[in-house]
């Protein structure tokens, strides 16, 4: 699959992960494994990016006497989902031509 693609599909299956509630991200990795595989190290990134670009906040919570970082779904985060949700039709209409189908 292409990167950019790859990509992209990650961060809103990330997004989409926090949507019902905050999480961190050994859980999150679980969360999406029934849908995509995802590493630590293809994670934080995307974390990393996902909050500079204002989609999730991050906190810390004590957890077994550590500090755990928790992420949140900010309203922008919520934004990018929809108009994903939205473009997605125009995504399908180019997977049919490119495979060949009718338009």
């Amino acid at each position: 699959m292409d990167i950019q693609l790859k990509r992209g599909l990650l961060e809103i299956c990330v997004l989409k992960a926090l949507e019902k509630q905050d999480s961190y991200g050994y859980q999150i990795i679980k969360d999406l494994s029934p849908a995509v595989t995802l590493s630590e190290s293809t994670l934080y990134p995307i974390l990393k990016r996902m909050q500079s670009a204002g989609c999730i906040a991050e906190y810390s919570v004590a957890h077994n006497g550590r500090l755990r970082k928790y992420y949140h779904l900010t309203p922008v985060g919520k934004e990018r989902i929809a108009d994903f949700l939205s473009e997605w039709a125009e995504v399908q209409r180019a997977y049919d031509f490119i495979k060949g189908g009718a338009l």
